[in-house]
């Protein structure tokens, strides 16, 4: 027996969860954390909301309250959507406790006073007018790869590049507006270039084979590049405070904060259990599994290791199953157009079809790149496979042992005449591989099998047909088939567990082992008498699955109608101002690609003044070859900066659709160029 330590990604207290966060992590981790207590294994599946971080405080400030506000009703609100999913932690737990504060400046201490900080003194961005430092978020500018207006200091969401604030084009003050300044000031970092040797060896050499190629592959991406001291304080006024007398107004970086919040969620549990919250972190011998989204596999796989190194005492992960996104209707989940199925909304529209949801994430599982859920696909997996293929089996079965054998199970006259019982733990076993190896899919297309095997196996013995001429034929056969629906009952908990329960209570049946099943045992014996079982699952009508899309569809027409992809208002600027943009009609004379950079085409134009070098992250939107000779709109007293090493000599104007696609600002006829638009 071993012991595992699974972490699902503390989800942000800032809104509801959606159907992407559950099928990117936590319908799997629950998934594993079951299966595993059913292999007897010591396992604490461990949870909590990150309740500090710039999402907390930028939503506080658009609703005019506190980030303690905020966090508390997206904390409940989690916490219950969680529960009525039945995502089984051990301890689900919230970063503004004050365990977890203690317990991340302890760790912090321990750093500081070990020498494995790195104190610099660097210029920061800074907000005359709202008078505070800004964090990376609170800086939005346009991006330098794809021409996205809103991009933030941090990322670009419109094409997923990682920027710093630096990058930005014309970055602003997401507070005031106004273009922030750098100043002076003193933070701690982690030198995560002096793990770099250790993580590579742990990582490319000790995981190369067993961990998934997303993760291996972005890891080795940042070792690739070296890894640089990263600063582990912020200046801001919401998250766990630096422990240190002299430095007030700091706080600790939310991902030196966040994951804390495991170990913290774990001593709460331990302390609420009478238990010992070391052996999970501290034991060589305990497995701690991170389940997690491919966006935050550089934290758990080198910042947080390298944390854990630098203090010392603590394991490293044994794996981290990160998982890629699930699109919804072939489209990009996102909060900010309401293009998403809220998970607190599916559980009031779809009451008692919780495992429906769980089923159907898990079908679609975005294991090895993304995937897509559409409503459509979710009624047919729920009319055709659940209901008609699982649920239409275990009713059949009950019903024909109540009608012929007054609800005991009938007797087996000879076992060696059906193969069938081999399956089930044959079954048990391949389940059981898959789930080791964290592949969902495979693991529930091998549960369906097994239905679709005794579906198979009840219609060729057809016990209706043989019950008078042939009784013991049709004793056998729901024997047999009754043995099939137990194992079904037994090894379905892990991923529809309402369902299982339903059954093990409708078979008058307890619970085994997954060791027992993988035996072979006969989990019902002859005589054993069972219950009435309820309609495990029914059919949706069109009329449910129509009103869920036309819901998106009116978000897309809201989201047409007002357009909020597009950047806010721009602060107001003079007539003088505007006068000093000097904008031309200029001809493209050369087009081609910038090596290593899918998204970048350079450009040489004759602007009418001279012919110059321009860099535009358009070339997911056009080919070099369909541009050449295309009269444009060139912006031309942008000062000059460097872009993949190139020197870009103004900015090129675009307009960019819903889907992501540029289009060209270009004149109605042929002009001469170097003309001026006023």
């Amino acid at each position: 027996m071993s012991r595992y330590t699974i972490t699902t990604a503390l989800p942000y207290a800032n809104g509801p969860l959606h159907i992407g966060h559950l099928a990117g992590v936590y319908v799997p981790a629950d998934v594993f954390a079951r299966f595993l207590r059913r292999k007897e294994h010591d396992v604490i599946l461990i949870g909590g909301s990150d309740e500090h971080g710039i999402p907390i405080t930028i939503r506080a400030k658009k609703e005019g309250v506190t980030p303690q506000d905020v966090v508390d009703r997206y904390h409940e609100m989690m916490k219950k959507t969680f529960k009525e999913l039945g995502i089984s932690y051990d301890n689900y737990s919230r970063t503004t406790l004050p365990l977890h504060t203690q317990t991340t400046q302890d760790f912090f201490l321990k750093l500081y006073n070990d020498g494995k900080f790195i104190e610099e003194e660097t210029e920061q961005y800074y907000d005359e007018k709202a008078g505070e430092f800004l964090a990376d978020r609170y800086i939005v500018g346009t991006c330098p790869k794809c021409g996205n207006t809103n991009a933030y200091g941090d990322q670009c969401e419109k094409c997923g590049s990682t920027l710093s604030p630096d990058e930005l084009i014309e970055p602003h003050s997401m507070l005031s507006g106004e273009k922030p300044i750098l100043k002076k000031t003193k933070h701690w970092y982690l030198p995560l270039n002096d793990y770099q040797d250790f993580i590579a060896d742990w990582i490319l050499k000790g995981h190369k084979n067993d961990w998934k190629p997303n993760v291996y592959g972005q890891v080795k991406s940042w070792l690739d590049d070296g890894l640089k001291p990263r600063a582990m304080t912020r200046d801001l006024d919401w998250g766990v405070p630096v422990p240190l007398e002299s430095e007030r107004g700091k706080v600790l970086y939310v991902w030196f904060d966040a994951p804390i919040g495991y170990i913290s969620s774990t001593q709460e549990w331990a302390e609420k259990n009478g238990k010992d919250w070391r052996p999970y972190w501290q034991d060589e011998n305990t497995k701690l599994v991170h389940f997690i989204a491919k966006d935050n596999i550089v934290f758990h796989c080198i910042i947080f290791p390298a944390m854990l190194m630098a203090h010392g005492g603590f394991i490293l992960p044994d794996n981290v199953p990160a998982n890629e996104f699930l699109n919804l209707e072939n489209d990009k989940i996102s909060t900010s157009r309401n293009w998403a199925v809220w998970a607190h909304e599916y559980l009031e529209d779809f009451p008692e079809k919780q495992d429906t949801l769980r089923y159907v994430l898990l079908s679609n599982a975005p294991e090895t790149k993304d995937n897509n859920f559409t409503w459509r696909d979710f009624q047919t997996k729920n009319n055709s496979e659940l209901v008609g293929i699982f649920g239409n089996f275990i009713n059949r079965v009950a019903v024909l042992i109540h009608k012929y054998y007054g609800s005991a199970v009938p007797q087996l006259s000879n076992e060696s005449d059906y193969p069938e019982l081999k399956e089930l733990s044959a079954s048990a076993k391949e389940i059981s591989n898959y789930l080791y190896k964290y592949e969902f899919r495979n693991a529930l297309n091998a549960l369906m099998n097994l239905a679709r095997l005794g579906n198979q196996f009840l219609q060729t013995q057809e016990p209706w047909k043989t019950i008078k001429e042939q009784p013991e034929k049709a004793k056998d056969a729901l024997f047999v088939s009754a043995q099939i629906a137990a194992y079904l009952a037994e090894l379905s908990e892990p991923f529809i567990p309402f369902t299982s329960q339903k059954i093990m209570e409708g078979l008058n049946l307890s619970r085994h082992s997954w060791n027992e099943l993988e035996n072979n045992a006969i989990l019902l014996l002859s005589g054993h008498k069972i219950n009435q079982i309820p309609l495990l699952f029914e059919k949706i009508e069109d009329e449910a699955i129509n009103r869920q899309i036309s819901k998106l569809e009116e978000s897309k027409k809201k989201n047409t109608m007002t357009d909020i992809t597009v950047a806010p208002q721009k602060e107001t600027i003079s007539y003088d101002d505007f006068t000093k943009i000097d904008l031309r009609v200029g001809t493209i004379l050369e087009a081609k690609k910038v090596e290593k950079a899918d998204k970048l085409l350079q450009f040489k134009i004759d602007t009418g003044i001279d012919v110059r070098t321009i860099v535009s992250g358009i070339a997911q939107s056009f080919s070099p070859e369909e541009l050449v000779g295309k009269q444009v709109t060139v912006l031309l007293n942008l000062a000059p900066r460097k872009i993949k090493g190139i020197e870009s000599q103004g900015m090129l104007l675009l307009t960019q659709k819903p889907d992501g696609k540029f289009s060209f600002i270009t004149p109605d006829n042929e002009i001469d160029n170097g003309t001026e638009i006023n």
